[in-house]
């Protein structure tokens, strides 16, 4: 069988000398681990369209127990972020975190396209890059069935409050005045994470990244989002250990 797709490759292993296996998103398949044959070497077409962060068009062959690349034609190599380390970083975790919370075998055009929207600001360099990781952390949750409840307090029903808080373990909001109601661990957010946390999750693509946070809310929206996808996926990236090593 043969799959015609666009995806990005999220990771890539060396097996042989001149051959690797690549993670890849696409758009139509979700994440397919393919074999690609000789893509290491420097004269084969393959070579710049299966490396790490490529956005290529593929054509995949699946096999009985396998994927194998037939072709790859890039499309984007997002070049920018290959010179600048912490840059790098930051696209090599998003890539990892994509890795865990996409599907597989159905269609990821929405995660894609999170990702690819993500990287290109990250590589453009005008926006803050700690907004855009928290940004796709909450969003990529929403998008892997993680939805969290940011519409009020959870038992008050309250729009605004200057004292609500975040319960990552069931993604909600809590007032202060229903707080002590709650026995699960909760993060004190206040009323302007709330508003950027809202934004992201409910807002069109197109607007995601508009957000503009002054330095005491973006700390306190940017851990919360991290948090609430660690707690979630239950393990460490050591991508994002290496990250916050460069950022540092």
């Amino acid at each position: 069988m043969i799959i015609i797709t666009d995806g990005l490759v999220i990771k890539e292993t060396s097996t042989k000398e001149n051959d690797k296996v690549i993670t890849i998103l696409t758009r139509d398949r979700g994440i397919i681990r393919a074999f690609a044959n000789n893509a290491k070497k420097l004269g084969d077409p393959k070579n710049n369209a299966t490396g790490l962060l490529a956005y290529s068009k593929f054509e995949i062959y699946k096999g009985k127990n396998a994927y194998s690349v037939n072709s790859a034609e890039v499309k984007e190599l997002f070049m920018p972020l290959r010179s600048d380390l912490a840059k790098m970083a930051l696209a090599q975790y998003i890539c990892e975190l994509s890795g865990e919370l996409s599907p597989r075998e159905e269609n990821s055009e929405e995660q894609l396209r999170l990702l690819l929207n993500t990287l290109h600001f990250i590589a453009k360099g005008d926006r803050n890059d700690r907004t855009l990781k928290a940004v796709f952390e909450l969003r990529s949750m929403a998008l892997a069935g993680y939805m969290p409840n940011l519409v009020c307090c959870d038992n008050c029903k309250c729009y605004e409050h200057e004292r609500m808080h975040f319960l990552p373990d069931t993604g909600i909001f809590v007032c202060g005045d229903c707080l002590k109601l709650y026995k699960q661990k909760a993060v004190f957010v206040g009323i302007n994470v709330a508003y950027a946390m809202r934004h992201t999750i409910y807002s069109e693509m197109n607007m995601l990244f508009a957000l503009n946070l002054d330095p005491d809310t973006l700390n306190i929206f940017e851990r919360t989002c991290e948090l609430y996808a660690l707690r979630h996926i239950d393990r460490q990236l050591k991508t994002l250990d290496f990250y916050k090593i460069i950022r540092k």
